[in-house]
């Protein structure tokens, strides 16, 4: 029986990007296990309104989402998808033994293959540890925005997320 794939979303705080995307894929992928954590978290808050409600607005809940700091745990996973360069760089400093499967959401979309095969092998051939981060990146993080701001994120990694899923190689993608 196949493995099934881990995916770990990774922002700063827990508290919106990386807790859209891993609610969207998780909606998408039936065959993936989703993680999300953050790189600079206060444990264990609530995601806000703006978040949920951006969320409801493109058709998808984190029902009972709590923020939680990176575990050593979760750099066992298939891939460590980063919402921004910082994140990638912060793996490559504070985790450098991970660094060969983290790279950032819009670098996957463009860059991992969608093609048969182990997802581990794609992600290898990537040498994602070497890559050179690019401004293109990054999805902005829109704490401190109004609503919009936060629907307009939500939509922007819908997109990305659905672009992402039937790469992973999961059944149900």
């Amino acid at each position: 029986m196949d493995r099934v794939p881990h995916v770990v979303f990774l922002c700063t705080g827990n508290a919106a990007r990386s807790v859209m995307a891993g609610a969207m894929l998780a909606a998408k992928a039936e065959g993936v296990k989703v993680t999300t954590a953050g790189t600079h978290v206060i444990e264990g808050q609530p995601m806000s309104w703006r978040t949920r409600d951006a969320m409801t607005e493109v058709g998808v809940a984190a029902v009972g989402h709590r923020s939680r700091q990176l575990r050593k745990h979760d750099l066992d996973a298939d891939v460590i998808v980063a919402l921004a360069r910082e994140h990638v760089g912060w793996i490559r400093r504070e985790h450098p033994e991970a660094a060969a499967r983290t790279a950032t959401l819009r670098r996957l979309v463009r860059d991992l293959p969608h093609e048969p095969g182990p997802l581990a092998e794609r992600i290898a051939r990537l040498h994602l540890d070497a890559v050179e981060l690019e401004p293109w990146e990054d999805v902005e993080d829109p704490a401190g925005g109004d609503l919009d701001t936060f629907i307009g994120c939500a939509r922007e990694l819908l997109h990305l997320v659905d672009e992402l899923a039937p790469r992973l190689g999961a059944p149900g993608t």
